[in-house]
């Protein structure tokens, strides 16, 4: 939800010491991006982050389908007329099992040294938090350092990013004619897109939905050199056939070149197709060593696909090097609200397990906080709040802090829980065996709208 430029200019708060919270305006861009590139520098670089920049430029400057200058908000030292602190909020669509829910995700988060420690993060994440709640967003999901995030009620509960990686040596040789080819995908191919997007999807517990408009946007919607800009090729056959897409980065990674999305049309071989797609990233991988500006040495190929996708399956003995996911911090301001939402599918999986029609009541106790859950023949038919004793024994099951959310978002199952948190238990096997079904351990893959 775009809030219009005209409404950009109100104050949202003063924060004393000459120091103001307001929304951006497509005014301060270029001032934003400046800023940006030099917060989000890399480590071991001196140089400010041009690519970082240019994403900050895109959301400002160009059709963004769900965000613009005002979903920005600055932090402004009125004294020395400078930006200090800033991020943004890019609204999106998730899927969990099928189920759409609307996510807020805070991004560009970034405050100058001489400012740091002073509760201006706080600040925004405060009106960023709000205006999700008022968008119907039941998530917020952000990618970033270890541990910070989770000072603002986020837990690391979702897998992001991963994959395999092998070594140029692997990559078969071509003998005869290449049976598949690949070449920049355009608008008439968007059709396609949007119904290979949604088979790859359903491999996974979450995912980012992706409509017509949203496919438009990866084509042709960001600057090329934009951090989070992908290059889309369609995989066609000898006969001029499309039978599949990629998507890799329009620059090297370190040393290496990789597929960011890879899936082909049912009924086509993964073993067939993937040689002509590691050919092709040897290709693009040697083109940009040569032609891009400080690129270093193309050494390595990958799939950046999470911890499961076919391709592994297929040529196990070429990706020696296993990348594993990192998290996505998540926050769920109203659980309850959030697991009737998702429902649908819990009462499926009860439906489909060794417990199916099971009767009873479950208690979580998170020790602060609880949920209390009520399964009438394998219904779900009370979900909500539950204030648990202070005693150890309370309740059916105890998870400390927000770790239950890595249940929900199958990044963990209870048994991990347990063997990590010494104070997360279950009152006995049967309770363990429930969760377990209605929360299953389960691959995720979330490309997001960037």
């Amino acid at each position: 939800m775009v809030v219009p430029d005209q409404q950009a200019h109100h104050l949202i708060k003063d924060l004393g010491d000459g120091l103001i919270l307001r929304r951006a305006t497509s005014e301060d861009a270029e001032q934003l991006a400046e800023f940006n590139a030099h917060i989000h520098m890399q480590d071991d670089s001196k140089e400010p982050d041009q690519r970082v920049a240019q994403w900050t430029g895109d959301l400002l400057t160009r059709s963004h389908p769900t965000t613009g200058p005002a979903d920005f908000t600055i932090v402004e030292d009125r004294n020395q007329k400078k930006i200090v602190s800033t991020m943004v909020l890019i609204s999106q669509t998730w899927s969990y099992a099928g189920i759409d829910f609307k996510v807020g995700r805070p991004e560009l988060v970034g405050t100058d040294p001489a400012f740091r420690e002073r509760g201006l993060v706080r600040a925004q994440f405060e009106t960023i938090h709000r205006w999700s709640a008022e968008r119907g967003e039941q998530v917020q999901g952000i990618t970033g350092i270890p541990y910070y995030y989770r000072q603002f009620g986020y837990e690391m509960a979702l897998e992001l990013g991963g994959g395999r990686v092998g070594f140029l040596q692997q990559i078969p040789k071509l003998e005869g004619d290449e049976p598949f080819s690949l070449r920049p995908a355009v608008e008439i191919d968007i059709p396609f897109l949007v119904e290979l997007d949604s088979q790859m999807n359903k491999r996974y517990l979450v995912s980012c939905s992706r409509d017509a408009d949203l496919w438009r946007y990866e084509l042709s919607g960001r600057s090329p050199n934009n951090v989070n800009n992908s290059v889309i090729k369609m995989i066609e056959s000898e006969t001029g056939n499309a039978v599949g897409f990629i998507a890799h980065p329009p620059y090297l990674w370190g040393g290496m070149m990789a597929a960011t999305a890879f899936e082909i049309k049912p009924g086509h071989s993964w073993a067939s197709i993937t040689p002509s797609v590691m050919r092709h990233l040897k290709a693009v991988g040697d083109e940009y060593s040569a032609e891009q500006e400080n690129a270093q040495n193309f050494e390595r190929f990958g799939f950046w696909l999470g911890s499961q996708h076919p391709v592994y399956e297929v040529i196990p003995d070429k990706l020696p090097k296993t990348r594993a996911p990192y998290a996505w911090f998540l926050r769920v301001p109203d659980l309850p609200g959030f697991i009737r939402h998702i429902r649908p599918q819990l009462e499926a999986r009860i439906a489909a397990s060794a417990l199916v029609g099971y009767q009873g009541e479950i208690r979580l106790t998170f020790y602060k906080s609880g949920l209390r859950l009520v399964v009438e023949g394998g219904r779900l038919v009370g979900i909500e709040q539950w204030k648990p004793e202070p005693e150890r024994g309370s309740g059916d099951a105890g998870f400390p802090g927000l770790t239950f959310l890595q249940l929900v978002f199958g990044y963990r199952n209870m048994s991990e829980l347990k063997f990590s948190f010494a104070d997360c238990w279950t009152k006995n096997d049967q309770i363990a065996n429930l969760l377990d079904i209605l929360f299953p351990k389960t691959a995720s893959s979330v490309w997001p709208l960037s």
